[in-house]
């Protein structure tokens, strides 16, 4: 049986170390090199990503885009529209997938057509208590929005789909214009169009996010900003007022990292938790401030 040919959509932004990482990581599929391409999108790095690129152009069916400085919504529909693949796998350039990635989403990809599949993120830096615990927030996320009652969420980092499906949902909204939530807001209007969200734990990547105290809030308080827009956004499709989790949902989040055994210093990150909470409610307000004062 032919393999169905899958279009790599990576979305970079001024991170060429961690550019060539993904890109050797891509080199070491035990996919057929005809049957995949790599899509790379440019979003307007003050130093152009050309060279890091070309090197592996030899090994890799391999596509660089350039594109003005528009955000990772708009850099992911800039290479989408560029693929010539029937299936789009989307996946960040501080990521490197395993061997077997694009073997694990054809498979679940031929099973269920119309399913948008989520594969698993692994912490590569577990050393780092901060992108430890920036990795363990969304493990519970996944495991929270997992019940069958609630709507399903998959990070953007580790996604595949038909392109033609994605075409049809719109892609993704390029109102968003940072990293933060663009992601839950395609999920969420691919369910509202009746199509299949499908988990899948073997489909992994290593994600390379180096954090400090101080990137650790600012990606936080980002997300926060992301959650207004992703909300306004929801409750302006669906006529309907914001909606906030429950507060169980914040009490269980901040117990989460003492049920983990491969989490290290799980009571520190449990602090950190509760500090990326603050920072989340603080982007959260600062934003909906942001759009009273320009409305």
């Amino acid at each position: 049986m032919l393999l169905p040919f899958f279009s790599i959509v990576v979305p970079t932004y001024n991170r060429p170390a961690r550019l060539g990482a993904c890109l050797s990581a891509f080199s070491r599929l035990d996919y057929p090199r005809d049957r995949f391409e790599v899509v790379v999108v440019d979003d307007g790095s003050p130093t152009p990503m050309d060279s890091v690129v070309e090197p592996f152009c030899s090994q890799l069916n391999v596509t660089l885009l350039h594109q003005q400085n528009a955000g990772p919504a708009a850099a992911r529909n800039t290479g989408a529209l560029k693929a010539t693949g029937e299936l789009i796998a989307f996946t960040d350039d501080d990521c490197m997938v395993s061997p077997d990635w694009l073997s694990g989403l054809a498979a679940h990809l031929i099973e269920s057509p119309n399913a948008m599949v989520g594969g698993r993120s692994l912490n590569a830096l577990p050393n780092n208590l901060y992108s430890t615990a920036s990795q363990a927030l969304i493990d519970y996320l996944y495991s929270y929005y997992s019940d069958p009652k609630k709507e399903m969420f998959f990070a953007s980092n580790n996604i595949a789909m038909a392109k033609s499906n994605y075409l049809a949902v719109g892609g993704f909204d390029t109102s968003f214009p940072l990293a933060a939530a663009e992601d839950r807001e395609l999920c969420d209007r691919w369910q509202q169009k009746g199509l299949l969200m499908k988990y899948a734990s073997d489909v992994t990547i290593r994600h390379a996010h180096h954090l400090s105290l101080e990137s650790f809030w600012r990606q936080h308080f980002g997300y926060g900003r992301g959650a207004f827009c992703f909300h306004q956004v929801r409750a302006q499709r669906n006529s309907q007022p914001i909606r906030i989790e429950p507060l169980k949902f914040y009490k269980d989040l901040l117990a989460y990292p003492l049920s983990r055994e491969d989490v290290k210093s799980p009571w520190f990150v449990s602090v950190l938790f509760f500090l990326s909470q603050i920072a989340t409610t603080s982007g959260f307000f600062w934003e909906r401030s942001t759009h009273k004062n320009a409305a």
